[in-house]
């Protein structure tokens, strides 16, 4: 899985759980996977920006 943000691969856990987070637009049901370095660097309204 990719980071929608930055494209690079996220980590998986053994039970293929993603080391990073999902966040979801509003009006969507879509859920975007996001990095933890992508997390760092920018604050959710950012993040939301630039999906």
């Amino acid at each position: 899985m990719k980071c929608s943000i930055c494209s690079k691969p996220i980590e998986e856990t053994f039970l293929k759980k993603i080391i990073g987070t999902y966040i979801k637009k509003l009006g969507s049901s879509k859920k975007y996977p996001i990095c933890p370095e992508c997390q760092k660097k920018f604050k959710k309204e950012e993040l939301l920006t630039k999906l």
